[in-house]
């Protein structure tokens, strides 16, 4: 039994606790309130001057694929050699060993969706993970999977550009996306046909990954920086009824009224990107804000790896540019968790859910604040060490 007293615990979806207690047992929060008394012989954390908060969760990530240091060794997130590979996953490239992983637990980062990068038209599978394992399998959340996708620049510049193939021009990156999925279907129908005959054709890997995307299984997890690439996104995923999640959405604020009222979450940021292409060239700190206040829901990522560290400061510029701090807060807690589909176990400070938890000796957003612990499954996997 472990017992964390007297700290300001901001619960997230359940108000704010000055000098409260959360008892955990087993890994997951047994209970949490002012008046929750500690059973004799528990381990206890004095957060006394300090704020407790659930552990951060960062919606779009690439830790543990693109790996650091940043060598050709260690790059294993983007499959540059054909622009449609969804029977890609990112499990087969995540090293549980990354140095990244320490850096991000020291931010108060405890779990995170990472996968493929962007070179691809649809570049494979990524899915949920805790920040502490041996193994990836100890880290794995599963059924939490979803399938990486691209529009935009990146896609052009890796094939257009760089091997004189398709996709050059965003109508081929929309085509090759539009006839991967009714592939897929034809392989679908392919095997319903045959299933009703007592047959089983052969499998096909690519389209059986893509298949899930069909049914809803799995979220369409579409990269889109520019508004029309957004309308894109949601053009595509209306013709084949897909799941749904904009990745980036830098220009999303341009048309944060569509978003709304066609229910897309937005994955937003990193909010430290500077204009290093021309799909960039109207980023601005207040989107998220204009998302929110909108009525989309929000998550702030950092799309790195060691820099996850800086998601909470991520949302305190957020902040200063326009929205609300309890929706920032949401921003990297509770929302995450509900776009991910693990709004059940993480994302708020609740008896029942996992013992993720983060606790500094400031508010999270200022940048002189230090996360002290952090703890995941109820373990502590970072202490601060003061000189």
């Amino acid at each position: 039994m472990l017992a964390i007293v007297n700290g300001k615990i901001l619960t997230i979806t359940r108000g704010t606790i000055d000098k409260g207690t959360i008892l955990v047992e087993d890994g997951k929060i047994k209970a949490v309130g002012p008046d929750v008394s500690v059973p004799e012989g528990a381990e206890v954390i004095d957060a006394s001057g300090m704020w407790v908060t659930p552990g951060f969760i960062d919606a779009h990530s690439h830790i543990g694929l693109f790996g650091e240091p940043a060598v050709r060794a260690t790059r294993d997130g983007n499959e540059v050699t054909d622009p449609i590979t969804p029977q890609l996953r990112g499990i087969d490239s995540l090293n549980p060993d990354d140095p990244s992983f320490a850096d991000a637990l020291g931010g108060g980062v405890t779990a995170l969706y990472t996968g493929p990068g962007s070179a691809n038209v649809i570049g494979g599978t990524g899915l949920v993970i805790k920040l502490a394992g041996r193994t990836a399998e100890e880290m794995a959340l599963p059924g939490t999977e979803g399938m990486k996708m691209a529009l935009g620049e990146n896609p052009k510049r890796v094939y257009g550009e760089g091997k004189s193939k398709a996709p050059a021009t965003r109508m081929a990156i929309a085509a090759l996306l539009r006839d991967a999925l009714v592939k897929a279907q034809n392989y679908m129908n392919k095997w319903d046909q045959a299933e009703s005959e007592g047959k089983k054709p052969e499998r096909d890997l690519r389209w059986e990954a893509l298949a899930k995307v069909l049914r809803r299984e799995m979220k369409a997890r579409i990269h889109a920086h520019r508004a029309d690439d957004i309308m894109t996104a949601i053009r595509i995923a209306e013709e084949f009824n897909l799941d749904l999640v904009v990745e980036h959405a830098t220009e999303g604020y341009k048309i944060a009224d569509i978003l709304a009222e066609k229910g897309v979450p937005c994955v937003v940021g990193p909010l430290l990107m500077s204009r290093s292409k021309m799909e960039l060239k109207d980023v601005t700190l207040r989107n998220p804000g204009i998302l929110a206040r909108a009525g989309v829901k929000v998550a702030i990522q950092c799309d790195t790896a060691s820099n996850t560290r800086w998601l909470a400061l991520h949302a305190g510029l957020a902040v200063r540019e326009g929205m609300p701090e309890e929706e920032a807060l949401r921003a990297i807690t509770i929302n995450p968790a509900e776009i991910l589909g693990v709004a059940d176990r993480m994302g708020s400070i609740e008896p029942g859910k996992d013992a993720d938890l983060a606790i500094f000796d400031g508010h999270p957003f200022m940048t002189y604040t230090k996360c002290m612990y952090t703890l995941v499954n109820g373990k502590v996997v970072h202490r601060r060490q003061e000189d």
